[in-house]
């Protein structure tokens, strides 16, 4: 498809949910930005899109979304390379099993860091942009570990209730001025998350469902948001 001149951000952008984001977009004709840790993967990434959409741009690094500094690096790439930002998938995240009595030390460290903070820091640097565009839509990627608390949840699910709040409360600073933002709140989904699982395909979400759904969203009329979706397995959570 030819390109349309519009701009999405990924972050964690290589697999699973992310990966099937940027496909989605990309062969809708959009320009795709996102990072992700490992080099490899990201080259990769690179690679493949530029062979396959040579009309449109893009830009894959690589970055630890734990890490500030790496997370407002990559903002000023996309800053630098494109005009405007037209989406911003907050996406990145990290899931580990556990319990709060008895975690090991540094977990809530990590998971808040990865799967809120880098949240926070990369909207901080994107969402301004898109106020001065007057236009935008931001999407987090939330989890049905967002709306109840579940055994051996711990830090994730903390981690994911508080990037539910994030949601809510940039929806309410960002309502006047144009911005739209959405939570997404999938159940369990086919991703690398669940390696090593008897479960079979069956009873997962498919990555690409929620890639589709986030563009469905966006194509909305500018004067509907779409404030929370929740996505579930046909057979119910796991």
């Amino acid at each position: 498809m030819e390109k349309n001149n519009k701009t999405v951000i990924v972050s964690g952008c290589t697999k699973g949910i992310g990966r099937a984001i940027c496909e989605h977009f990309a062969s809708a004709g959009f320009s795709v930005s996102g990072f992700a840790r490992r080099k490899k993967d990201i080259e990769e990434m690179n690679h493949s899109f530029c062979e396959r959409y040579s009309q449109q741009q893009f830009l894959f690094l690589t970055a630890d979304a734990s890490i500030k500094d790496e997370v407002l690096e990559f903002a000023s790439q996309v800053k630098n390379k494109f005009k405007t930002i037209d989406i911003l998938v907050n996406n990145a995240g990290v899931f580990l099993p556990g319990n709060i009595l008895e975690e090991e030390p540094g977990i809530i460290e990590k998971l808040i860091g990865t799967n809120l903070y880098s949240a926070y820091h990369l909207t901080r640097e994107i969402v301004p942009l898109m106020i001065s565009q007057k236009s935008g839509s931001v999407f987090n990627m939330c989890s049905i570990a967002s709306i109840a608390a579940y055994e051996n949840g711990g830090s994730y699910a903390i981690s994911k209730f508080a990037l539910l709040g994030f949601n809510k409360q940039l929806r309410v600073e960002t309502q006047n001025k144009n911005i739209k933002v959405t939570a997404i709140i999938p159940g369990a989904t086919l991703t690398e998350s669940w390696e090593g699982s008897n479960l079979p395909e069956s009873r997962f979400i498919k990555p690409e469902d929620i890639a589709k759904t986030i563009l469905s969203v966006y194509l909305l009329s500018d004067q509907t948001d779409v404030e929370e979706i929740i996505i579930r397995p046909q057979l119910g959570d796991l």
